[in-house]
């Protein structure tokens, strides 16, 4: 005889379905997991190996301390090798004084993070709403970015709160979320990132060439009017030409151990190639290669890094000429502009890698748009940041004392940042060649028009 089953309670497997997703999505899960994420990266920044803070506690701290112990202050007596406002954090991090100079950096960092964190999962609701014709966004859209935001920084460890790029990835995250309904304040936001620190200037390009109409002209506005305001203070500090001093200073620079163009030279100096080492540059500060070729290669990546910031605005153009809504093009836009910058970069520092997020970020939230998918992305991102975080702080006397499973490593993470590159570059492709319906006013194409 056949026993019938039990009934079952209408819908109670989209119940269980949705269980998980309602759990992962409680805002008393997410800033749980947010806190321990930052509780762990900076116990290990504080502790880990090769000085995760070494920076903040051995160079920021002394900068801020010439300054008011009546010294040059940098940026503005003397050249220095950051834009004027990243004085700004690093001045703020002596309010726990000298002694804890390190906790008040990590606190700062926490707080910004904090900022964008809170906007990613409920604050910007309705910003991409705002679109005429466009659908609501439900807050809880926006919770798979903040969770692969979180991973991303536990994947890259303690450099993604160390350095000053950390206080500039807050700021991006949350200017490139507000560029559809907000693009003035966006655009502010991300020019101030860029006077911190120069690459977020790439994604108020990306921004310029995604968007159109008024909030187009809100962005170029708002861009010039801070730039000259803090051209404008820096001058009134004293600075003369000295406020694009970062720019020289960047550019004498040689070829950094970690950056993908000192791979070949790593691999000759671990085969005992004569002449080839490395070495540290007190004058920079850091790591970096010598050998045959070494100051031809570092300035053929200046230019290698025009050609193909070159290469990405025309891809650009070229999608917005043929009609590619913002929603398609902002995100693969930005990642690519991003992404050159850190593959033809001869200086390639760890914390570079967290430049990733914020195009990452806006991808995953876009991608519910109709925009490119971002999972391939965001999958490659995540293990450019696990590798990094190997190599740094990790692994690194392995790296400097040119260990052949060391470089194994690193050319493969220095090879899947390529591939990152060339995945961005075919999605803008695919953007501007009309195959994926991107076309004005399909799916809220005319983003704040």
């Amino acid at each position: 005889m056949t026993v019938a089953a039990p009934p079952r309670a209408p819908g109670a497997d989209g119940v269980s379905r949705r269980l998980p997703a309602r759990v992962a999505a409680h805002p008393a899960v997410l800033w749980s997991a947010f806190v321990l994420v930052h509780l762990v990266l900076g116990h290990a920044a504080l502790t880990g190996p090769n000085q995760p803070l070494g920076d903040v506690w051995s160079v920021y701290r002394t900068w801020m301390q010439q300054g008011v112990g009546g010294g040059d202050w940098v940026g503005v007596d003397r050249a220095w090798v950051y834009p004027l406002l990243a004085a700004v954090p690093m001045l703020l991090a002596r309010v726990g004084g000298d002694a804890h100079y390190g906790q008040a950096w990590l606190t700062i960092v926490l707080l910004l993070d904090a900022g964008a964190f809170a906007v990613l999962t409920g604050g910007l609701r309705r910003s991409w709403a705002r679109t005429r014709g466009a659908q609501s966004v439900r807050g809880r859209r926006h919770v798979g970015a903040a969770w692969w935001w979180l991973l991303f920084l536990l994947a890259l460890g303690p450099i993604a709160v160390g350095r000053i790029d950390a206080v500039t990835v807050p700021f991006a995250i949350v200017g490139m979320l507000l560029l559809a309904s907000r693009p003035l304040a966006a655009s502010v936001l991300l020019t101030v990132a860029a006077w911190v620190k120069v690459w977020p200037a790439a994604l108020v390009v990306a921004a310029v060439v995604a968007l159109r109409g008024r909030a187009r002209r809100d962005v170029v506005v708002a861009a010039v009017s801070t730039t000259v305001a803090v051209v404008a203070i820096s001058l009134v500090l004293g600075s003369g030409a000295t406020v694009l001093g970062f720019v020289q200073e960047q550019a004498g620079r040689g070829l950094q151990v970690e950056s993908p163009t000192a791979t070949a030279w790593l691999w000759r100096a671990a085969a005992g190639v004569p002449g080839t080492f490395v070495y540290y540059d007190r004058e920079i500060l850091t790591y970096q290669v010598e050998g045959d070729g070494v100051g031809a290669a570092a300035r053929l990546t200046t230019v290698l890094m025009a050609l193909v910031v070159l290469l990405v605005l025309l891809l650009g153009l070229r999608a917005a000429r043929r009609g590619a809504s913002a929603v398609h093009l902002l995100a693969p836009l930005s990642l690519a502009f991003v992404t050159a910058l850190i593959v033809t970069n001869k200086v390639g520092s760890p914390q570079f890698v967290a430049w990733l997020a914020p195009p990452v970020v806006l991808g995953l939230v876009l991608a519910r748009r109709g925009g490119p998918s971002a999972a391939l992305p965001a999958g490659l991102a995540v293990g450019i940041a696990g590798l990094t975080q190997v190599i740094y702080p990790w692994g690194y006397q392995a790296l400097l004392g040119v260990e052949p499973w060391m470089l194994v490593l690193i050319t493969v993470r220095n090879a899947a940042e390529v591939v990152l590159l060339v995945v961005a570059l075919v999605q803008l492709w695919r953007a501007g060649s009309g195959s994926r319906g991107c076309r004005p006013g399909h799916d809220g194409a005319r983003m704040a028009a």
